[in-house]
């Protein structure tokens, strides 16, 4: 009897493993995936035509805020897109990305003192340094 118990509740564990494996898989977010192709063709309108909506509908996407500071930088709008990567660094400090962007937003305006700073930031965030970090550099060098 002690044998037929273990034997079924190794098997109802076994099932019970099983079901955990099988979620059902994350929805697409569809605005975020149709802003990234217009990004792709650099339809930078497009883009933000997508990502206002959208960063108002989900006013915690730090990923959404960095895009929409993205394409406002690729349109020149740079108050507007300083807005947003401070947005997408208020809900996310270590967001490597927006320390990049804004950080070559700040180089485009003349500022190199303040794209330091996301430099000096992202130093910080990345261990063993990072794309983001090699990119930003980079483009500081390229100003000097």
């Amino acid at each position: 009897m002690k044998a037929m118990f273990i034997f079924v509740l190794s098997v109802l564990m076994s099932w019970s493993s099983f079901a955990a494996d099988t979620s059902p898989p994350v929805p697409v977010d569809k605005e975020m995936q149709t802003a990234k192709a217009q990004i792709a063709k650099k339809d930078w309108t497009a883009a933000v035509a997508t990502l206002e909506p959208y960063t108002k509908a989900n006013a915690k996407s730090a990923d959404g805020f960095n895009l929409l500071g993205y394409s406002y930088r690729n349109l020149k709008r740079y108050d507007e897109s300083l807005v947003a990567y401070k947005q997408a660094l208020t809900l996310d400090p270590k967001h490597k990305g927006a320390h990049e962007y804004i950080g070559i937003a700040y180089i485009q305006m003349g500022q190199p003192a303040k794209a330091r700073e996301h430099l000096a930031a992202l130093d910080k965030i990345c261990t063993f340094s990072c794309e983001e970090y090699r990119d930003l550099k980079k483009a500081l060098e390229a100003v000097k």
